[in-house]
């Protein structure tokens, strides 16, 4: 290891928590940006005069190159150094926004869309490979736990702003929001991060990979993002999915025995790791009964405005905001175990108690329960992450952070398609099921639809209109209980989910490394030969 290396573990400590916060600040953007633009579809839709087809476009096309994005930033990151490349993702994601505020039409927004998700998608990895780099072992629990603030509380705060701007002020501020602050970290990046080792480039780039991970992410992406709207009839999604399948095949493949691969698969020789990435993915299942569910429980069932639905549920964000610092800490001490197995456990009893929410659930007993699932997912998150970062070599962060991110990013599109499927085949189901009950055998159905009709009839329609109006109500009511119904079986499933996980965490390896502070000074050297006791020798480079 260089002596830059050793230096930058060392390096002081106002200089590593600078460097975080410049970190912080673009990955805040990152995340605020994906849950803000949501709130925007409708607006955009009536601006640009544009179907639910067209306009969708415009999340699809973000997410399928953010996608795409994120395995080749190891590789650059490596060659070219981690400081510029932030700075380049950063300066893009900020350029690409300034240009989404001037869009004109929705085609035009679509390729904007692209230009910011190409910095966008680079943004998270490289920034979580740069703490990895700048903290030495004792301490990066604390400093991820605070760069995972802005990852849990940006989706939060994004539908509140955003509901506030569009309601308030001109709906292109959601992007020219992050102009300034994006020119301040550029800035900020320029001034206060330091570049890292760079690994000579041998001129052997891996083509095969970078083709093959696009085509296979891409395909993947874009038929899960359908969700529950895939009309299997249609030969486009099987060929597609089968395109995904196959490139994905080749990739691995040849990243297998490629020299210098783009992602370096072999990394999932780390039992810690390999476990963390399951144990991740099983996680974001759970969250999306919160970030997901939760969100169209509120608009759609109870009629909240997205608005106020941001503010039932912006203290569950600050409650998992606060815990991720402290998660951190309690990690560096404690190791993984004693602080996700907890946190885990108040999830799942927070998302059993949030299975059981009626139409009558008071907004505050809502807000209560997504505040203690923020605790728990505050605890959870961070420390099981970190324990498989820390035991990845060194030179092999970049590539690692790549990996993880790309994961996540698949891991995330299967939970929404996960989640809406279930729901959808459980209303449909569950309304069947409700709506053979309204016969003219059923005094209770027919006591309401009688009562219904009086209603409509001192409201002056003929008898005839009443009493469509009256079952028309009926159905309405009864598709909404089919609705609640398939949501909370939805949220139930992902109970199951988290048991899961602290099954696998349980299974996790603890290191001696992460439970006692080690004197700074000589600590690349303990790494080093911390790696090669846990079976990292033999790890091809």
């Amino acid at each position: 290891m260089t002596d830059h290396g050793h230096q930058e573990s060392e390096g002081d400590s106002s200089y590593k928590w600078a460097a975080l916060f410049v970190v912080v600040i673009g990955t805040f953007m990152v995340m605020l940006d994906s849950s803000i633009v949501n709130i925007a579809i409708p607006k955009m839709m009536s601006v640009f005069g544009s179907d639910l087809d067209s306009v969708k476009w415009i999340l699809t096309g973000y997410n399928l190159t953010m996608g795409a994005v994120v395995p080749m930033t190891g590789f650059l990151s490596d060659t070219f150094g981690v400081k510029k490349q932030f700075i380049f993702a950063l300066g893009f994601f900020t350029i690409g926004s300034f240009l989404c505020g001037f869009a004109w039409s929705n085609d035009a927004m679509v390729v904007f869309r692209v230009i910011q998700a190409v910095g966008g998608g680079a943004i998270m990895p490289v920034g979580m490979g740069y703490i990895m780099q700048t903290f030495p072992i004792n301490e990066r629990g604390k400093a991820l736990g605070f760069w995972g603030i802005a990852a849990m509380a940006a989706p939060a705060i994004g539908p509140t702003l955003g509901g506030y701007i569009i309601q308030y002020m001109d709906w292109r501020f959601i992007f020219y929001v992050n102009v300034p602050i994006g020119v301040f970290g550029v800035i900020l990046a320029g001034i206060l991060l330091k570049e890292t080792q760079l690994k000579p480039f041998k001129g052997n780039f891996d083509y095969i990979g970078l083709i093959s991970s696009i085509a296979g992410i891409v395909s993947l992406l874009y038929v899960l993002g359908e969700g529950n709207t895939i009309d299997w009839g249609n030969v486009k999604y099987p060929l597609l999915l089968a395109f995904g399948c196959f490139s994905l095949l080749i990739f691995i493949v040849n990243e297998l025995m490629h020299p210098d691969p783009l992602l370096e698969l072999r990394i999932f020789k780390i039992y810690n790791f390999t476990l963390s990435q399951f144990i991740t993915g099983i996680t974001t299942l759970a969250m999306m009964g919160g970030i997901y569910v939760l969100p169209l429980f509120l608009q759609n069932l109870r009629g909240y405005t997205a608005m106020e639905t941001g503010l039932i549920l912006f203290p569950s964000a600050i409650a998992a905001g606060l815990m991720m610092p402290i998660s951190g800490a309690l990690f560096d001490k404690f190791g993984a175990k004693v602080v996700t197995v907890p946190g885990l456990i108040i999830l799942a009893y927070a998302t059993y108690i949030m299975s059981q929410f009626t139409m009558d659930t008071p907004a505050t007993t809502i807000t209560l329960i997504a505040s203690l699932r923020g605790i728990g997912l505050g605890f959870a998150m961070m420390p099981v992450n970190t324990a498989a970062m820390n035991d990845v070599p060194r030179h092999l962060f970049g590539k690692a952070t790549a990996l993880s991110t790309t994961v996540r990013n698949i891991m995330g599109a299967v939970a929404i398609t996960f989640m809406t499927t279930i729901i959808s085949n459980h209303s449909s189901y569950n309304y069947a099921r409700l709506s053979e009950q309204i016969t003219p055998f059923n005094h209770t159905s027919t006591n309401i639809a009688k009562a219904l009709q009086g209603v409509y009839m001192k409201a002056g329609l003929s008898q005839g209109v009443s009493q469509g109006s009256a079952y028309s109500t009926l159905g309405k009511v009864i598709y909404a209980q089919a609705y609640l119904d398939a949501m909370n079986y939805a949220i139930a499933v992902t109970v199951l989910a988290v048991f899961i996980a602290i099954f696998l965490v349980l299974m996790m390896h603890t290191k001696k490394t992460t439970m006692h502070k080690e004197p700074e000074k000589g600590l690349v050297g303990e790494k080093v030969k911390h790696e090669s006791e846990i079976g990292v020798a033999g790890f091809m480079e």
